[in-house]
C-alpha cells in the first residue's frame, strides 16, 4: 500500500473509531437523562431541567400549514430530494429542506406550557414520503408511498418528498429547560426604597432642589428623613402601577449540554432506541479500532522496518 492509500485508510479507521465511540457515549448519556429525570406536572414543575408529558393544542396565532402537503399542523419538517445518475452511481441529492420554528402549546391536567422547538431533536409519528415529477408538489394527492414501489407509482419519480408533522391532539413527551414568567412577586419594600434613593442620589443637584428646604446645600437629618419617606412612597407607587403579570410557563433548549427532545413516542421507547444506537456506535468504534490495529501491525510497522 502506498503512503497516500495508507494515510486515507488510517484516517477512515481512526475516524470510525472516534466517531463510533462519541456516538455511543452520546446516546448512552441521553438515555440516562431520559430514564433518570422524573416526570413533572406543569403547574408544580421546578425551574430548570424537567420532563413533561401532555397533549398538543393549537395556539391562537392562526393555522400552520405544512409546506409540501398543505396539511394543517402545529409543526413541520420537510426535505425535497432529486434522483440523479452518474454512470453506475445512483443517489438522492437534497435540493431543499426546512424546519418550522412555530411554538407549541403543551397541556396536561394541571396547566399549559409554551414550547420553543428551536434546537430540539423532534421525533414525530407522522412521517410521509412520496414521489413526483415536480420540484415542489401540489399537495399529496396519492398519499404517502414508500420505497421503490412508491417511486414507480409516482410516475417517473424524479423527486422525492419527505414531510414530518406534529398535529393537534397528539401526545407529546418533552424534556428541556423549564421557566416560569410573570405572577405575583414577593415585594421587598426596603429594597425597593433603597433603589429609589440610589436613583435620586445619582442626580444630587436635583435631590437638593427637592428636599433642601433651608437652602444650605446639604440635607440635615430632618430633610434626609423626609427624602427617605418620599422614596418609600415612590417605591410603593411604582409597585402598584406594575400590577400582577399573568403566569406563563415555557420550555426551551437547555443552556448546558443536556438533551432537548420533543417526541410523540414515550420515554421507554426512545430510551430503547438510544441503547440500540449506542450499541451500533460501539460496534463501529470496535471495527475502526481493529482496522487501525491491522493497518499499524501489517502495513505501517513492516513498511518502517523495510525502510
Amino acid at each position: 500500500m502506498d503512503v497516500g492509500g495508507l494515510a486515507i485508510s488510517m484516517a477512515f479507521s481512526l475516524g470510525a473509531c472516534a466517531g463510533g465511540g462519541w456516538w455511543c457515549i452520546k446516546r448512552l448519556s441521553e438515555a440516562r437523562f431520559l430514564l433518570n429525570t422524573p416526570t413533572s406536572k406543569i403547574r408544580s414543575a421546578a425551574q430548570g431541567y424537567v420532563e413533561l408529558y401532555g397533549v398538543l393544542h393549537a395556539l391562537d396565532e392562526g393555522e400552520v400549514r405544512a409546506p409540501l402537503s398543505g396539511n394543517s399542523c402545529l409543526w413541520w419538517r420537510f426535505k425535497v430530494e432529486e434522483y440523479s445518475e452518474e454512470g453506475k452511481r445512483r443517489s438522492w441529492r437534497v435540493l431543499e429542506s426546512g424546519t418550522s420554528e412555530a411554538w407549541l402549546r403543551l397541556r396536561d391536567a394541571t396547566g399549559e406550557c409554551l414550547v420553543n422547538p428551536r434546537g430540539a431533536e423532534v421525533r414525530t409519528v407522522v412521517r410521509e414520503v412520496w414521489y413526483g415529477s415536480e420540484r415542489r408538489p401540489m399537495g399529496n394527492p396519492n398519499g404517502p408511498s414508500l420505497g421503490l414501489v412508491g417511486m414507480l407509482i409516482g410516475g417517473n419519480g424524479h423527486y422525492r418528498y419527505t414531510e414530518e408533522r406534529l398535529q393537534v391532539g397528539q401526545p407529546l413527551y418533552a424534556i428541556g429547560d423549564f421557566r416560569t414568567m410573570g405572577g405575583a412577586e414577593v415585594f421587598d419594600l426596603a429594597l425597593a426604597q433603597g433603589a429609589v434613593v440610589r436613583e435620586w442620589k445619582s442626580d444630587f443637584a436635583g435631590m437638593l432642589q427637592r428636599f433642601d428646604a433651608n437652602g444650605d446645600g446639604q440635607l440635615d437629618p430632618a430633610e434626609w428623613e423626609r427624602m427617605r419617606e418620599s422614596a418609600r412612597a415612590e417605591a410603593q407607587r411604582r409597585h402598584a402601577s406594575r400590577g400582577e403579570v399573568p403566569v406563563h410557563h415555557q420550555l426551551r433548549r437547555p443552556g448546558e449540554s443536556y438533551p432537548f427532545i420533543l417526541s410523540n413516542h414515550g420515554e421507554d421507547e426512545m430510551a430503547r432506541g438510544f441503547y440500540w444506537q449506542a450499541a451500533g456506535g460501539a460496534l463501529f468504534c470496535l471495527i475502526g479500532a481493529l482496522a487501525t490495529a491491522w493497518l499499524v501491525g501489517n502495513v505501517l510497522l513492516p513498511g518502517l522496518a523495510g525502510a
